[in-house]
């Protein structure tokens, strides 16, 4: 997907869609989404300007695997007033002020009374958390811990207009179907409110990837979807189930516009194609990247990952949730991604993608001994000078593994030479007749 098109250079490609990127997370950035609501909504409309989006609405109180669709929620406004009637906190000023999922509330409260139902950050005295209560009714306001302590000894107005009520869960998917029924599964959770790197910059790179697959020729075929976290995908996985075998390799994303990482955590499986394509992709990238083994706490590669389906689901980040200092609070603002490093995940993602379209398994044709290549012009003969000595290399690899049991992956990780290099000189060895595809 990173290569050369149009006359468009793969650097020129990938600046142009971290610009588009961004452009996307901004619009959705101010938008308040929970686990459902009209936010969630409104993402998915976003969204769908870019691809064309099956949005499915499912019924509050319907039984998803051991859990059941809840409530739905949205909120027009909310606020605390001092006795001067100055808002000392404005949900309009920032939809983290308020925890989500708040029961409605309008009453007047002492100061004391008002704290037990304030979230703040003492260690990050500057900084307002993201808080939630889905499943248990209650309310609160999230603030600044410094702008608690400035509080007078007053009584306070507190208003939470919102409404929790039966309604259904939206979640959104794109499938583009490819030459086999055999499936990607590209997943990111539309859930969290004005948080840039958790989610907007996942929802964004998704969006951008599925537009540009959608307009190519594929060996597979990809799927993509924007469900809220943990309730999202069980509840797709409720309503999929006779189909999640079709899914052969899978990623979810997250946190994907800033610049540490990258990181990737590995399937339940451990050892999926997945995940020795995107070890491989990562160790060739020039980065610095960090490999975790699969643990049952993350996003939602854990309810792919559950024993019942273990899908071959891993998890691309570039810094690791809960391991920073703006995870899950005000500061992780438009200020915190940038294109450029959206620019840089999708073109990890890509060239993962592109692995997985160009991996398959050969068979030498003259497996006795080594052919004669100087005589088929095939020595130095690819990539041009100073790809030769790779070229030539992965030539002599390709031509002892290809027993018909080694993928091109498999030569490549043997070999410690990047996938295009392999894919590359294995195109050219199949057109001289030395390599034929196993059916």
């Amino acid at each position: 997907m990173t290569h050369q098109e149009d006359g468009v250079s793969a650097a020129d490609d990938v600046t142009s869609a971290g610009a588009r990127m961004f452009a996307l997370a901004e619009r959705i950035y101010p938008i308040c989404r929970s686990i459902t609501g009209d936010g969630v909504r409104q993402t998915l409309r976003e969204i769908g300007a870019h691809i064309s989006l099956d949005v499915h609405e499912v019924p509050t109180g319907t039984p998803v695997l051991d859990w059941v669709v809840p409530r739905e929620w949205n909120i027009r406004d909310a606020y605390i007033k001092d006795p001067r009637g100055r808002k000392v906190v404005d949900f309009n000023e920032s939809n983290l002020h308020v925890m989500s999922y708040s029961v409605p509330v309008c009453r007047t409260m002492s100061l004391d009374d008002l704290k037990s139902h304030v979230f703040t950050l003492p260690d990050q005295p500057d900084l307002v958390p993201y808080r939630t209560s889905y499943y248990q009714e209650n309310w609160a306001f999230c603030m600044a811990h410094r702008q608690l302590e400035q509080l007078r000894d007053d009584s306070y107005e507190v208003v939470i207009d919102s409404t929790l009520a039966d309604g259904h869960l939206t979640y959104g998917e794109y499938l583009h179907q490819g030459e086999s029924d055999d499936e990607v599964l590209l997943s990111a959770h539309v859930c969290h409110p004005s948080l840039a790197n958790d989610n907007c910059s996942g929802l964004a790179l998704l969006a951008e990837i599925a537009s540009r697959i959608s307009q190519m020729r594929t060996r597979y075929s990809y799927r993509f979807l924007f469900a809220p976290g943990t309730i999202g995908a069980i509840t797709w996985l409720a309503r999929n189930e006779h189909r999640v075998s079709r899914i052969k390799h899978g990623l979810v994303v997250s946190m994907v516009g800033d610049g540490a990482g990258p990181t990737y955590k590995k399937s339940r499986q451990g050892d999926a194609e997945i995940d020795r394509a995107m070890i491989h992709t990562l160790q060739h990238s020039k980065l610095a990247p960090t490999i975790l083994e699969f643990s049952p706490y993350g996003y939602d590669e854990r309810q792919y990952c559950s024993p019942g389906f273990n899908l071959p689901v891993g998890l691309f980040q570039r810094s690791r949730f809960g391991a920073i200092p703006q995870y899950h609070t005000s500061a992780d603002d438009l200020s915190f991604i940038r294109p450029e490093h959206l620019g840089e995940s999708f073109r990890i993602i890509s060239e993962v993608i592109d692995l997985l379209e160009g991996n398959r398994s050969y068979y030498n044709t003259s497996p006795k001994g080594e052919p004669q290549l100087g005589r088929r012009g095939l020595y130095g003969a690819i990539g041009g000078d100073k790809d030769a000595a790779a070229a030539n290399m992965a030539m002599l690899w390709i031509l002892n593994l290809s027993d018909g049991h080694h993928s091109l992956l498999d030569i490549a990780r043997r070999a410690d030479l990047p996938f295009p290099v392999i894919l590359k000189t294995a195109k050219v060895l199949e057109r001289h007749g030395l390599l034929a595809p196993v059916r």
